[in-house]
Formats: structure tokens, C-alpha cells, sequence
């Protein structure tokens, strides 16, 4: 009787064990981005690292694995990072999707082995995701078309750069603009097919040839996001129209972005928060693996950052993330 007594309890120790191991598994969370060299990319990882820092001080082992295209046209590469994780069956993936389309597959192929996806940034046509973490793009767009008509008191010829045929943040952020400036029936849109491509370069050079044929007749500029704001800055300034001859609304924020905002040749920034999105894409997904319920959609903050609301503390806050703290030896 006593060996039954001693059995039965070495095998419910066992089981206490058993049960603290369960809750200490590590968890290994792979983050890919649309690409890896502009600023708001950093930012983003610099929010997933956080996150995994947090989770680690709760005494939760979670590894967070940074990997992306390294240019935002590379649709291929990012196909092949997602796939190559699923192969290393990581618990789960955060992707930010450079193709609406192109990644429904990858996305597929994770849920049927059982990794879970949460999307950040840009939609996906899918609903196999288990949750959404973004920007609500289209009021972004909205908002720098209204204050493009503001500051045009309502009247002249406007460009709009498009970025990339895909890219659903984007388009959703073009979709707003054009919508809000109906408001404003003697704004006439001259321009709204020239894509910028993914890089500085590319947008530098796609605005130099739309200035060459509209620059005389523009009084105002849209560009979507970072890569084709910085482009058309530079653009507009070897042209001889910066510092406000043609006023220019982009979107996001890097140094080069808000210099241009204190110089005057940048008269309005939409400004996502990244580093939240980042953040919340991680503990998201995390929610989900430990089996508690999640939104399906979490939308984070856009600011219309000026030259007059700059020097605020909230503003402060929003484009200067901690990048060095959380991405020193990354």
C-alpha cells in the first residue's frame, strides 16, 4: 500500500512538472516586413522586440525573428521567407504583405500547418488571418487631401504619386485622398498613374519625370508613404519648387521627412505609429497561441503632423520611437 502511495505520488509530481514545463515553452515568433532599409521598418521591429522583452521579464522564453525582402518590390523573396519559416515550423508569423494577392497562398500554407498569421500594416484578401493590426489607411488618406485643400484654398492642379500596384495600405491611403478632395470641385487631379517604384531612387526619379511634364501647372503634390515622400522632396527641390511653390503632403515619418517639415518643403505628414504596430502584432499573436481571444481588427493612431504641431510632446513621442534601445546589437 505504502509502494502505491509513493507511486502515485512521484507520477502526479511528474505531472506538476509536466504542467510547469507546458508553461514555460518558448515560443518563437517570426516578423516579416514589406522591406528592411527605410526608417518605418525600424521602427516596427523595434516594437516586436519589445514586446518579446516584455513577455521574457513575465517569464514567458519567446524569441522574435526579424527577416524580410530587403527592397519592397520583392514579392518573390518575401513568398519564399514566409514558406521557409513555416518549414521551421515557427508557432507563428507577423507579416506585413507586400501583395494583397501574392502572399494569400504563403498565408494559406502556414494555417494548414497549423501557424498562426497575424497581418500589420497592409491588408491581405484573406480571411484566414487571425487578427489585423494597422493604420486605418484610407482615413489617412483622407486627411492629407482635406488639408491639401486647405492649404490650396480650394483651387489648382494637383499630383497625386501612387506607390506600387498591390500594396493595399497604399492604395487604401490614394483611395481616401481622392476621395476627400471632391470636396473641393475647383481642385483638379492632373496626374494619379505615375508609380514611384520601392525605393527613394526609384520615387526621385519617377517625380523628376513628372515635374519635367506637369511642374509649370502643379500647386500641390500627394505621396503615400515614406519611400515616395523622400523622393519627390528631393525632386521638388533640384526643380526649383520647394520650400512651399508647390505644397507637398506625404506620408510617414524619418529624418529626412521631418526636416523637409521644418524647412518648409513638406507641408504636412500623415504619421502612422509603427513602433505600436510593431508591438501589437507580437502581443497579438502571442494572445492567440496562449488561447485567449483576440480582435480581429486592432486599428493603431495616424497624426497629421505640421510645422505647427511638431514641437509637441505627443508628436514628439510619435516619430522618435526608442529605436536604440530595443534594436542595439540587432
Amino acid at each position: 500500500m505504502k509502494q502505491i502511495l509513493i507511486l502515485t505520488t512521484v507520477l502526479l509530481s511528474l505531472g506538476l512538472i509536466s504542467h510547469a514545463a507546458d508553461t514555460k515553452k518558448k515560443y518563437t515568433i517570426a516578423v516579416i516586413p514589406k522591406g528592411t532599409t527605410h526608417e518605418f521598418w525600424k521602427s516596427i521591429h523595434a516594437g516586436a522586440e519589445k514586446a518579446g522583452q516584455e513577455l521574457k521579464a513575465k517569464g514567458t522564453p519567446v524569441e522574435i525573428i526579424w527577416k524580410g525582402p530587403l527592397k519592397e518590390d520583392d514579392r518573390e523573396q518575401q513568398v519564399q521567407v514566409v514558406e521557409s519559416f513555416v518549414g521551421r515550423k515557427v508557432d507563428g508569423i507577423v507579416l506585413a504583405p507586400l501583395d494583397s494577392k501574392a502572399l494569400v497562398g504563403p498565408v494559406e500554407m502556414a494555417t494548414s500547418a497549423n501557424i498562426p498569421v497575424v497581418i500589420i500594416d497592409s491588408g491581405l484578401e484573406s480571411t484566414l488571418p487571425v487578427s489585423m493590426v494597422t493604420t486605418d489607411n484610407h482615413k489617412g488618406g483622407q486627411q492629407a487631401g482635406e488639408y491639401l485643400g486647405k492649404i490650396l484654398n480650394g483651387k489648382g492642379n494637383v499630383n497625386m504619386q501612387s506607390y506600387a500596384v498591390g500594396s493595399a495600405s497604399t492604395t487604401a491611403r490614394e483611395a481616401g485622398f481622392l476621395e476627400a478632395l471632391k470636396k473641393f470641385p475647383d481642385i483638379k487631379i492632373i496626374s494619379m498613374d505615375q508609380y514611384s517604384g520601392p525605393t527613394r531612387e526609384t520615387a526621385y526619379q519617377a517625380a523628376q519625370n513628372l515635374l519635367n511634364r506637369h511642374g509649370k501647372n502643379v500647386q500641390g503634390v500627394f505621396t503615400p508613404n515614406e519611400s515616395s515622400t523622400a523622393g519627390m522632396t528631393l525632386a521638388l527641390k533640384d526643380a526649383g519648387f520647394g520650400a512651399g511653390k508647390v505644397k507637398h503632403i506625404g506620408f510617414d515619418a524619418s529624418t529626412i521627412l521631418i526636416d523637409g517639415l521644418k524647412t518648409g518643403d513638406i507641408q504636412g505628414l500623415v504619421v502612422q505609429d509603427p513602433f505600436q504596430m510593431g508591438y501589437l502584432g507580437v502581443m497579438t499573436l502571442f494572445k492567440h497561441l496562449t488561447g485567449e481571444k483576440v480582435n480581429p481588427k486592432t486599428d493603431t493612431a495616424v497624426q497629421l503632423v505640421t510645422k505647427e504641431n511638431l514641437d509637441t510632446q505627443e508628436i514628439k513621442d510619435l516619430i522618435n520611437p526608442p529605436l536604440d534601445q530595443y534594436l542595439k546589437g540587432k
